[in-house]
């Protein structure tokens, strides 16, 4: 486990924030205090893998995951309660889309599917197109899809299941007793009305699903304080305080960075991408190509996501023999100047193309292609992604006043996030918030228990600001062209 290593202010207020975070690589949990700082010293970490498999399939077992999350909230446990730190309630992000079914005891009759399994494909073309209500695009990231999948190549485990729930469920029902969800994650699941707040039922009977065998709409972001007996024992700075259902990561990646409103994007690369905007109102109207979610009763969000993020630039890393002075040339290096066309679908693709049968393909290699060609070549296809997703939501809600970036993947590689600026033509302000995600789940946190007025009244720490070059305005246009030429050519012919 590492420990954080953010500096803290010196005087924090007497109002502190567990944040656990339920990633795609890797679980933490850390401290924040009474204004959104993360506290200097307090935390835990824990990075784990999903299994792949050759068919398309990207699992976790629940049981590992959960017994991780366990360790890493022990571990801060053990530091805020030598300490003597008082814990005003625990908060949470976890990944988006993670589905699995348990018994009625509540053992798993199956792993944990990841948003990046593809196999259900073949049964999305089965999935009544209900984007418009749900904000879901029929798609395998999604639950329809794969509740099909499951009853046509898994009967007897779908048999066997009777809840279908995420992981977030999952963990709260071991610590407590009691499953408990969020409207921001459950409203992700491609089975809920977005401006009904209510689960569509169109959609269930299409799938012949039982309301009763999902979290109960009632119950809905009601935290839950007492832990069962062996953890009340094990953490006792952390019972009998409210535990708030996980928020999606995407929600509290925009809470984190300070990006509430219409005006500020923000566009996160991590594992996978993604860029979003927050709308508080009473109802949305759900824009043609775009995904929209809860980030709770009151807010939307909505945007596009990719399948393909920063897995592509630690795919390229892991395979090609890369120089080590790689960040130094990519710096260097001018766009589409390697000669290749490249299309990055390692797993499958959601926005814009919304297709789990899309697969990576580069055309244009010679004897002379090196590999940071192929790195720069497949760098530049992301960013041009995130192009497409810009004009989207330009188009619907106006050029927004600033875009945040953040995410590990993309704020560790500065060459990376000058060709995001360069391809979408609009400035970037990079987060420094190191925890984005976890700090969102505490900003929430702090707004449900009235520590603070708003999830905007703690403003995120901001640092540079790259702005595009105009001399390669021309070559982004060409290498968009290019790419959508070739996947017309493959995709579309």
């Amino acid at each position: 486990m590492a420990l954080s290593t953010r500096s803290s202010t010196n005087n924090p207020p007497g109002v502190f924030i567990v944040s656990l975070d339920v990633g795609s690589s890797s679980v933490r949990a850390l401290l924040f205090d009474g204004e959104a700082r993360q506290m200097e010293g307090y935390g835990a970490r824990v990075p784990y893998q999903l299994k792949t498999t050759p068919d398309g399939g990207a699992e976790i077992d629940p049981a590992a995951l959960a017994e991780l999350t366990i360790d890493c909230l022990d571990e801060l446990h053990r530091q805020v309660h030598a300490a003597g730190l008082p814990i005003a309630a625990v908060a949470a992000s976890a990944f988006w889309h993670s589905f699995l079914g348990v018994r009625d005891d509540g053992r798993p009759t199956l792993p944990i599917l990841h948003l990046l399994d593809t196999r259900s494909a073949a049964e999305v073309a089965r999935v009544p197109d209900r984007h418009s209500v749900t904000g879901c695009v029929p798609h395998s990231s999604y639950w329809p899809a794969r509740l099909l999948w499951l009853a046509a190549n898994r009967p007897a485990e779908f048999a066997a299941t009777r809840r279908w729930l995420s992981f977030p469920e999952f963990l709260f029902e071991k610590l407590f007793g009691h499953a408990r969800a969020s409207t921001s994650m459950v409203s992700a699941s491609g089975l809920w009305d977005q401006n009904a707040n209510d689960y569509d039922a169109e959609t269930l009977r299409a799938l012949s699903i039982d309301p009763t065998r999902l979290a109960s709409p009632r119950e809905l972001d009601r935290p839950l304080s007492d832990l069962l007996p062996q953890y009340r024992e094990m953490w006792p700075a952390f019972d009998r305080i409210p535990w708030f259902p996980a928020l999606g990561d995407g929600a509290c990646s925009n809470l984190g960075c300070g990006c509430v409103s219409t005006d500020r994007l923000a566009l996160m690369v991590g594992t996978t991408g993604a860029m979003r905007t927050v709308i508080e109102t009473d109802g949305l109207e759900i824009e043609s190509g775009l995904w929209c979610y809860r980030v709770d009763r009151k807010r939307f969000i909505t945007g596009g996501a990719l399948s393909n993020g920063g897995d592509v630039f630690a795919w390229m890393k892991h395979t090609l023999a890369l120089p080590k002075d790689v960040e130094a040339r990519l710096e260097k290096s001018a766009p589409g100047d390697h000669g290749l066309t490249l299309l990055p679908f390692l797993s499958g693709e959601r926005s814009p193309y919304w297709r789990a049968d899309l697969r990576g393909v580069i055309a244009g290699l010679t004897q002379s292609t090196e590999p940071l060609d192929i790195l720069r070549a497949s760098l530049e296809s992301v960013a041009l992604r995130f192009r497409q997703i810009h004009g989207m939501l330009a188009a619907r809600f106006g050029t927004p006043a600033e875009i945040v970036a953040t995410g590990g993947a993309l704020l560790n590689s500065p060459a990376w996030t000058q060709m995001m600026a360069d391809a979408i033509g609009r400035p970037l302000i990079a987060c420094t918030e190191p925890e984005a995600s976890c700090r969102g789940a505490a900003v929430w946190a702090l707004e449900q228990i009235g520590a603070i007025a708003s999830i905007g009244a703690v403003p995120a720490s901001l640092g540079a600001t790259f702005h595009p070059r105009a001399g390669y305005t021309s070559a982004y246009d060409r290498l968009l062209a290019d790419q959508q030429a070739l996947f017309k050519k493959i995709y579309e012919s």
